[in-house]
């Protein structure tokens, strides 16, 4: 997971006038250059900027109605797209049919068994400090009770409108922020079920991809209903949800630079006001309104100097899958170790089950990053880059006046040895094992710094252990 994603495949989606061009691979987008990075002038953004770069780990949630199928979120909708995107469907269906299916999804979508609390509890035993849930993804179904649409958990149409949690955003966040833990509400820019953005009539006819199924400026008066829809979306969310500390969006594709502009900078600077400081993730899209880089399904080569978030799949998939594998908690906290030391932060995704739980594999594989993060996260959480970043089988971070080497254990067959050598070149005054708070002996030689652990027993192979250096 440490290297950027390769063979890449060019896809060209072309309209009347004007032709998008991105480079994608299987619906994950490159990110945004940190050269091209604007630091917010607003002071408040900046200290979010702050709090964000020290909560160091989320957990990500993609879920709604395409749960039930096991199957990609909303990207088999787009012809375009299908190659790659319906492989998980195997009937015997028409594109149009199969749209069909999908759409209507909604009316057998019934999570009876969603408990919020326990959601809560255990992104809290994992040590999340911030959620990012999908509000809405590009299919357009609305997972609060929205007043510009009727494809929602909330409509008749849904067997969950009669639920207790129907509205569910709002119990979902409320029952984390109980808990300390911070809040981004994802949502996608595209909606490929309103009518003014996958609208009839038009010479795409029924072939559709991402994009919108007409060119904007030959059309306006469509294109400004789609950005009035879109826009009071926002707003609604950001007004009547309580407090966000994130606004999350997706859907690179719409932008000004694609003739899609849905003049995102104007809605957040009004919803700043009354969320001052509130944090904008315009992926992909770069200026001011890209307050942090988020690379996918990868985790970049070197530090890049400017907030980022990796935001990658404990299984194979975003959307819930069924008999998925999940990366041990071995694998996860190596990712989260890795990505820290080069001063990002993990959004580790989950996808919830149809029946509004989340699979037992996840849930073991949270808590046991949690039990390791219970002992060592003084190296985690709130600490910043530190040379040599990661070196030989350490990575380094550093809060104040110490320097957390942490020595990472990628396979349980390598042995945990009672001499240390620490390649750090820095001065160093006291060690200490974090887990233990105990001090040892060292001696400075000419690759770093060389540790003798007291008392050491071997036995079992710890994910990674931690020495605390004071300089």
């Amino acid at each position: 997971m440490s290297e950027v994603l390769e063979n890449k495949e060019e896809v060209v989606m072309e309209t009347e006038e004007t032709t998008e061009k991105e480079v994608v691979e299987n619906g994950v987008h490159n990110y945004s250059a940190a050269e091209d990075y604007v630091w917010p002038e607003d002071e408040k953004v900046r200290q979010k900027l702050e709090w964000f770069q020290d909560q160091k780990l989320a957990l990500m949630m993609h879920w709604g109605p395409y749960s039930q199928l096991g199957i990609v979120e909303s990207w088999a909708l787009s012809d375009a797209d299908a190659e790659w995107s319906r492989d998980g469907i195997d009937w015997d269906v028409s594109g149009k049919e199969f749209k069909e299916q999908y759409f209507d999804l909604n009316k057998t979508f019934n999570p009876i068994r969603f408990e919020p609390e326990k959601w809560a509890d255990i992104a809290k035993e994992a040590g999340a400090k911030y959620l990012i849930f999908t509000t809405k993804h590009h299919d357009g179904f609305c997972m609060w009770d929205t007043k510009y649409s009727d494809y929602k958990l909330t409509d008749e149409s849904c067997p969950f409108h009669t639920h207790k949690y129907a509205d569910l955003i709002g119990h979902l966040f409320e029952s984390f922020r109980k808990r300390g833990i911070g809040i981004a509400a994802y949502f996608s820019k595209a909606d490929w079920h309103i009518d003014s953005y996958w609208a009839e009539g038009f010479p795409r006819g029924e072939y559709m991809y991402r994009g919108p199924s007409y060119v904007p400026a030959e059309h306006p008066e469509k294109w400004e209903e789609f950005v009035e829809f879109t826009q009071n979306q926002i707003k609604e969310l950001a007004t009547e949800y309580g407090k966000l500390d994130i606004m999350w969006f997706d859907a690179g594709w719409v932008c000004a630079q694609n003739g899609q502009d849905i003049r995102l900078g104007e809605v957040i600077e009004e919803i700043r006001k009354w969320q001052p400081g509130m944090l904008c993730a315009d992926r992909t899209i770069g200026g001011l309104y890209e307050n942090y880089i988020t690379p996918e399904q990868c985790v970049p080569e070197e530090p890049l100097g400017v907030p980022w978030e990796s935001c990658i799949t404990l299984g194979t998939s975003f959307s819930f899958k069924y008999e998925d594998t999940y990366k041990t908690p071995r694998e996860v906290v190596n990712l989260l170790i890795d990505i820290v030391a080069k001063g990002g932060n993990l959004a580790i995704n989950v996808g919830p089950q149809p029946d509004g739980r989340l699979p037992e594999g996840a849930i073991r594989s949270l808590k046991g990053m949690g039990q390791w993060l219970d002992v060592y996260g003084d190296a985690i959480y709130g600490t910043r880059v530190c040379a040599p970043y990661k070196k030989d089988r350490f990575a380094f971070t550093k809060k104040e006046n110490i320097v957390y080497a942490i020595e990472t254990f990628e396979e349980e067959g390598m042995l945990a040895e009672e001499i240390v050598h620490v390649p750090y070149q820095g001065d160093v005054k006291r060690i200490t094992r974090l887990d233990t708070k105990e001090e040892v002996c060292f001696e400075k030689t000419e690759e770093g710094y060389r540790i003798e652990i007291p008392n050491f027993v071997p036995g079992e192979t710890p994910i990674a252990r931690v020495f605390c250096m004071e300089v």
